[in-house]
């Protein structure tokens, strides 16, 4: 997949021991909402967190209206950053996946391209606050279930969750069906790993739960 391929770009390049003169910050919200004042306290440095409170804290923030909205905006800003990835443009990378978070600061891979363009550069700081960031976010996800029932999946708050682990995992997808379970509604994702295929499912409930009640508005 597109990600490993660039993970495997990043860790081929020597370490430059120089740190990066890109100085543009992360817009945080300037809502007074709990998943906004997460935002200001990761950002400042205090990654000790509860992260599964902190992602399902954006469903009922105003935040979570805003991402909605400029969803092809993000999109436009990852093919951007895949192609300043492929031409190691790092101060580029840095600004693009900075403005990635100033939208929406639970997208993991724009935590991951960020901590390995700041490890590129020799910015240790940054690159181990963004990685505390990127797998705190993740294992909030998979120390939450096994993944391998709809009882069981993986909870959930966005699509790009679920591509993102299936992408950590080298998971090429095969097919998406929706799951039931008693209450729980799942995503069951069918794929191929190493010429494997395996199937892995995602609690998507909360997703449901928060456009039911927007619908109800």
């Amino acid at each position: 997949m597109k990600i490993l391929c660039f993970a495997i770009l990043f860790s081929c390049i020597p370490y430059v021991h120089i740190y990066s003169q890109n100085t543009e910050n992360i817009t945080t919200p300037a809502f007074t909402d709990k998943y906004s004042s997460y935002v200001r306290q990761l950002e400042s440095g205090k990654t000790d967190i509860d992260y599964q409170d902190f992602r399902f804290s954006l469903l009922e923030s105003e935040q979570f209206k805003i991402i909605g909205l400029k969803s092809s905006y993000i999109d436009s800003l990852i093919n951007e950053m895949y192609d300043n990835m492929s031409k190691s443009q790092y101060d580029n990378i840095i600004s693009i996946t900075k403005k990635i978070l100033s939208v929406d600061y639970t997208r993991m891979l724009a935590h991951k391209i960020l901590r390995q363009t700041y490890k590129v550069l020799g910015d240790t700081v940054n690159a181990n606050k963004y990685k505390s960031i990127q797998f705190g976010l993740l294992h909030s996800i998979v120390d939450n279930g096994d993944g391998k029932t709809c009882a069981t999946g993986w909870p959930v708050i966005q699509i790009s969750e679920e591509y993102f682990i299936l992408s950590m995992m080298g998971a090429k997808l095969i097919s998406q069906s929706l799951a039931r379970k008693d209450q729980v509604v799942c995503d069951a994702m069918e794929v191929s790993i190493e010429g494997e295929t395996k199937e892995y499912y995602f609690d998507i409930r909360r997703i449901f739960n928060e456009y039911d009640k927007m619908l109800k508005k």
